[in-house]
């Protein structure tokens, strides 16, 4: 049975798609609101009224942090999509998760024998701090990975409500 059939997935899956949809408007929203300030600084100015105090400092702030955010919001509807599309390829794997480092981590799968196995070694993609927090909470549970790309896993526990994305950890 394909991981996105799985009504836990569909329903991290759609959260994730919410966030990023939301990150997405919120960009477009302060960037029209930049344009929108800006543009009711003109007028006043035009109409021969005073430059309000810091309005160009505004302008430039709502525009370049809504485009940062509004980016933000895209890249990770793309990464949902593509997530989408490999949990709807391949199947959930089951293992026990150990934490060997702040974002690194190791899968151990289901009948791991640590004298003749390797375990999956991944590098957590996380830029905030509360979600590496919550996969390192996870250390010793039971989880759930799946390949969704070349050298790109998710994994998710049950209650967690969420997908992680890892990278596969290159050896040093």
């Amino acid at each position: 049975m394909p991981a996105l059939d799985d009504p836990q997935t569909r329903t991290a899956v759609d959260a994730l798609r919410a966030g990023a949809l939301r990150w997405l408007g919120g960009g477009v929203v302060a960037v029209v609101l930049g344009v929108l300030l800006g543009a009711a600084v003109v007028r006043i100015v035009d109409s021969g009224g005073t430059r309000p105090p810091f309005a160009g400092l505004m302008v430039v702030a709502l525009v370049a942090g809504g485009v940062a955010v509004g980016l933000a919001g895209l890249g990770s509807l793309l990464r949902v999509r593509r997530w989408t599309a490999g949990l709807a390829r391949t199947e959930w794997r089951t293992g026990v998760l150990r934490i060997a480092g702040p974002a690194v981590l190791q899968v151990e799968p289901l009948g791991f024998d640590e004298f003749t196995d390797d375990p999956l070694r991944l590098r957590l993609v996380s830029t905030a701090v509360w979600r590496t927090r919550a996969v390192q909470q996870l250390n010793g549970a039971d989880v759930r990975y799946a390949e969704v790309g070349r050298q790109e896993w998710v994994l998710t526990a049950d209650g967690a409500g969420t997908l992680y994305g890892a990278r596969v950890a290159g050896r040093r």
